[in-house]
């Protein structure tokens, strides 16, 4: 997987290190009790699937014609054979 440069965009570090916060946040305080600051790192946890999305949606992310899910077999050709 490392090859195929999967998730290596400013979109995907940016929004995976927020909901990393948002994560260690909620745990903090729901070891703490305090409910409140376990909503509010919920909430930092779903901010960062917003920023990552809209991220993405910018331009900042992998596009999709060269995401490898998206190169079928029928698109490719066969081994050994030359154009």
């Amino acid at each position: 997987m490392a090859g195929s440069s999967h998730g290596h965009t400013p979109a995907a570090w940016t929004g995976v290190t927020i909901i990393f916060i948002g994560f260690c946040v909620a745990g903090a305080f729901m070891v703490l009790a305090q409910p409140a600051g376990f909503w509010a790192g919920m909430a930092i946890t779903v901010l960062g699937g917003v920023v990552g999305w809209i991220m993405s949606a910018m331009g900042l992310g992998m596009p999709k014609q060269t995401h490898p899910v998206h190169d079928s077999a029928e698109q490719r050709e066969p081994a050994g054979v030359e154009s």
